[in-house]
């Protein structure tokens, strides 16, 4: 099992140099030169002695093999340039903002898990009943209604007409209601089908049959037999998630005047600050690739079928 978890962890090492160069590649075959972005966003008119100056002074006139293996030691170093509006450390900004993007994200994942694992458990287990209905309607509204449309729905509600949660800014647990439960409902839908997909299948094994031969109470197989298992697509489902949420809250970050990391993605793009837009593609690529690896480890813990298969792996 440490061997075939090792090797997973090594796999890592060439995914995300693969991302690293094809980040690379598509700032240098993007029609924007960095040097006139930097003068541009300094509000300095450029000119070819000072675009030559800045070239130089970014390294890049020095061949694209020296720029990429620079850059590769920039980034092990957590070193990723000065934004070109603030004239600050990319990660210095970039780690000031994230504290907002994950309270929002881990908020919204908590309501999401908190309501679809009861919901899709009872919706598979009671199939066509009267909160096997609900789970089907609220999961349609869900995956039918845009965040951004949400996010303003809610504002209206619950913030103009019934003054309870605030409209924008960070600061209490009400400003986190809002957002959270705007990017939580279409989670909520998603995982509440796959949860009730799974049971209804799961109710079929073979091994439900078995158990309840032997006289095992109904109880005990639901919680520790069925659910145990079902709830790996959903699992799956989660790491698939947690990548997303923490790069792309952009939208409800802006509706609600969020100052998470994603807002600061999109002033960066209209502001063609290069140094944020590098460092927000690799962030986003290390985040996807580890919240997927731990995943996985956490489905070999919960499913021994997985754990099994590892093992012969090896």
């Amino acid at each position: 099992m440490g061997t075939y978890i090792l090797k997973r962890i090594l796999a890592i090492i060439p995914i995300f140099l693969l991302v690293t160069l094809l980040t690379f590649g598509m700032i240098n075959l993007s029609p924007v030169d960095p040097a006139e972005a930097y003068l541009v966003a300094s509000h300095i008119q450029p000119t070819d002695e000072l675009l030559a100056q800045k070239r130089q002074e970014f390294g890049l006139d020095q061949p694209l093999l020296t720029q990429y293996v620079n850059t590769i030691v920039s980034i092990s170093q957590f070193d990723f340039g000065k934004s070109y509006i603030t004239n600050k450390p990319v990660w210095e900004e970039v780690s000031s903002r994230m504290p907002a993007t994950i309270q929002l994200t881990f908020g919204s994942l908590l309501i999401a898990i908190v309501v679809s694992i009861p919901l899709g458990f009872l919706a598979g287990i009671k199939k066509n009943s009267a909160i096997d209905h609900f789970s089907r309607i609220l999961s349609f509204i869900g995956a039918s209604i845009p965040s951004f449309w949400l996010g303003y729905l809610f504002i209206f509600f619950f913030s103009v007409k019934l003054d309870l949660f605030p409209v924008e800014g960070i600061g209490t647990w009400k400003h986190l209601v809002l957002p959270s439960l705007t990017l939580a409902l279409p989670l909520i839908a998603l995982y509440t089908r796959l949860l009730r997909a799974s049971v209804l299948e799961n109710l079929q094994e073979p091994y439900i049959l078995f158990a309840r031969t032997r006289g095992i109470q109904e109880k005990a197989i639901m919680g520790k037999h069925v659910l145990k298992i079902a709830i790996s697509p959903m699992i799956t489902g989660l790491g698939m998630n947690l990548g997303k949420l923490m790069t792309g809250t952009i939208i409800v970050e802006a509706v609600f005047s969020w100052p998470g990391f994603g807002r600061y993605f999109i002033e960066a793009i209209f502001n063609r600050d290069v140094p944020v837009i590098q460092c927000y593609v690799l962030l986003a690529a290390a985040i996807f690739i580890f919240s997927n690896l731990i995943i996985d480890l956490l489905q070999m813990y919960i499913d021994p079928r997985i754990s099994r298969k590892g093992r012969q792996h090896q």
